[in-house]
């Protein structure tokens, strides 16, 4: 991302920024204030202010922020210009409805190989993905160079690919089993588990009701 060091909860904000941008600037809007951003994305804009302090003087005061410069900061901060290729070990239910996105939203992301036990899956073409047998896992992520890979396996093999995926060269891991792996401090994990996501937005319904709430959220 960028070379300043800034914090992972501005990190995780960053792509947010970048997507509302992205519809301005489609839709013809040449400025747009932080006040604007904020209603839109729901971050409060102080925070959108010190998020983007982070990277020097973005806007102007008055004015507000030029939608086609801060796009075009942000395209650069978050690589947008690079594609990247991801792998998607595990082709199950989940494992479907990733491969039928494919993130199709960005144009800097791809799930370009997966990979699966099942002898039916193995070795077939799915949502316009190959999917290699396991045993193939490390030579393909080698030769296609994925150093990222999404890891939607059954939880009792969730570490063992993890492993895996470590001795292949691979850097980030995001991990939608609903167990914490272990891995080298070289290697980044972003745990998605969708399960506890769903009940912490249930225990707030019950507890917190309409209240107006933080809606940023941390790993």
């Amino acid at each position: 991302m960028a070379e300043a060091k800034i914090p992972k909860a501005t990190a995780k904000r960053l792509p947010i920024y970048y997507r509302y941008l992205n519809i301005l600037f489609n839709a013809g809007k040449q400025r747009v204030s932080s006040t604007e951003l904020s209603e839109a994305v729901q971050v409060d804009s102080a925070t959108i202010r010190r998020d983007f302090s982070y990277f020097g003087a973005l806007g102007k005061r008055g004015y507000g922020y030029d939608v086609e410069s801060l796009l075009n900061f942000f395209k650069k901060t978050l690589n947008q210009d690079r594609l990247t290729n991801v792998a998607l070990i595990g082709v199950g239910n989940l494992g479907h409805a990733l491969l039928n996105y494919n993130f199709r939203q960005t144009n800097s992301v791809r799930i370009s190989a997966a990979f699966d036990i099942n002898e039916e899956i193995a070795n077939t073409i799915q949502s316009g993905v190959p999917v290699y047998p396991m045993a193939e896992m490390k030579e393909q992520l080698q030769i296609q160079q994925i150093d990222v890979a999404i890891l939607t396996v059954p939880i009792e093999d969730a570490q063992k690919v993890a492993d895996e995926l470590v001795t292949a060269g691979v850097k980030g891991i995001m991990n939608f089993t609903p167990i914490r792996i272990s891995v080298p401090t070289t290697v980044r994990v972003q745990n998605v588990d969708l399960a506890n996501e769903l009940q912490t937005l249930i225990y707030f319904l019950d507890h917190y009701g309409s209240e107006n709430t933080d809606n940023s959220t941390t790993d």
